[in-house]
């Protein structure tokens, strides 16, 4: 959510910002209505007062056996008023609410201006990409050769978009989601959580997920979300606070099963583990002070780039520009693996810097010496599970089609060095 403060204060600064994601202005019209709705709130304000004086007055004229007829009606004319006003003040303020609800977050000034993927920029690389003297094979076709990948059992139980993995891929998965979190709750301060798979339309809300990409989750039958993210309960899990500034920052992390309906992606990454209704993730979410955030965002960033490093697989940073730059962020960093068998750069990290966006939609705020203030949040992955799985079986896939695994898995494989055939 904006603030309608400084929106109200400098509204062409507030379309610029718009303008830098392609939107059309709306800062004048929005001002325009609050005006109006302050107008109105004002006159309601009179009547109401007025209203109270009147009845002050009928009841003193009655006592005396006064004439209070006229009173009595301009009392209902003054309800009558007061009712409109009301319905007026509100629906400008729904209509307000609606229009900042749909718009995405400022970008900070250093984002790249650009439409899409094509500007984002390369911030770094790190790690040499393997020269490989046959040709090597995409992860599906690794899997499936090994016996240990099987999409047609999971088409035959739940449609397209899923998996089931067997035997040492699916120990690889999981030695993957412990590793992760080891390395976050032990070497960056993260805490270890558990969280539920189903959340509420607050939660939602709050974490920017609605209204604007209701149909990119699933909702039970009861109104409840599957989570598209463990960003969203441990985001929220702030969510109505005003926290003591002592315990900020707070860092947490979540191994979770993440849940998307992959809406608009049909024909894109039809094939393998690339993009399913259901997967893997360990999330990191820091809650900070505002002046914290910049310093957090890159610590965070610096996080999940370690797990990269140590299983000695390829990738680089990129600076999302402003058109690929996702609703709620104020900017982001994504970190691309190399996928030898698709011979390309495909995204396996986003961290993202909401500042106070996330933290007005859901009331989050900590105490300070001039009283409550919004906290800022970050969100990131620090690694999605399937997308790490996919990186690491194509860069270390041999010849014969086994998987060697990294040093730092051997100790959560149990002492299994390479993968083989079942």
């Amino acid at each position: 959510m904006h603030d309608l403060k400084a929106l109200r204060a400098d509204p062409n600064a507030f379309d610029a910002a718009l303008k830098r994601r392609g939107l059309a202005p709306v800062g004048q019209k929005i001002v325009e209505e609050d005006e109006a709705r302050r107008t109105a709130l004002a006159a309601l304000q009179d009547a109401q007062a007025a209203r109270k004086t009147i009845a002050k007055e009928i009841g003193q004229g009655k006592r005396s056996g006064a004439d209070t007829s006229e009173l009595e009606a301009r009392a209902v004319a003054l309800r009558e008023e007061i009712v409109t006003l009301e319905e007026k003040a509100n629906a400008l303020q729904t209509g307000i609410d609606d229009v900042l609800k749909a718009l995405p977050n400022q970008l900070d000034s250093s984002v790249p201006d650009g439409k899409d993927e094509s500007d984002n920029v390369v911030v770094h690389e790190r790690g040499a990409v393997r020269n490989f003297t046959f040709t090597p094979k995409q992860h599906f076709e690794l899997g499936e050769q090994l016996g240990l990948m099987d999409f047609p059992t999971a088409s035959k139980l739940s449609g397209a978009r899923f998996v089931v993995l067997r035997g040492a891929l699916a120990r690889l998965e999981r030695a993957l989601g412990q590793f992760m979190l080891d390395t976050h709750t032990t070497e960056f301060g993260y805490s270890e959580t558990t969280v539920p798979l189903l959340v509420g339309d607050d939660a939602m809300y709050g974490t920017d997920k609605l209204p604007k990409f209701s149909e990119e989750s699933f909702r039970t039958e009861d109104g409840r979300w599957l989570i598209p993210t463990a960003e969203v309960p441990l985001t929220a899990s702030v969510m109505g606070d005003i926290l003591p500034e002592t315990t900020l920052p707070i860092r947490m992390t979540a191994l979770s099963a993440c849940f998307r309906s992959e809406a608009g992606a049909s024909g894109r990454d039809v094939r393998g583990m690339l993009r399913q209704h259901q997967f893997m993730k360990c999330e990191l979410v820091s809650v900070v002070a505002p002046e914290a955030s910049d310093d957090e965002h890159e610590r965070m960033t610096r996080a999940a780039e370690t797990v990269l490093e140590r299983l000695d697989i390829p990738f680089r940073r990129m600076l999302l520009c402003a058109g690929d730059t996702g609703f709620g962020a104020a900017k982001t960093y994504d970190l691309e693996a190399w996928l030898p068998g698709q011979g390309a750069w495909r995204e396996i990290s986003s961290c993202s810097n909401t500042r106070a966006f996330q933290a007005r939609r859901m009331n989050a705020r900590y105490r300070t010496a001039k009283g409550p203030a919004f906290v800022h949040t970050l969100n990131g992955s620090g690694l999605a599970l399937g997308r790490t799985m996919i990186a690491l079986m194509e860069t270390y896939q041999n010849e014969d089609g086994s998987i060697t695994v990294p040093e730092a898995l051997i100790p959560y494989m149990g002492g299994m060095k390479v993968i083989t055939a079942v």
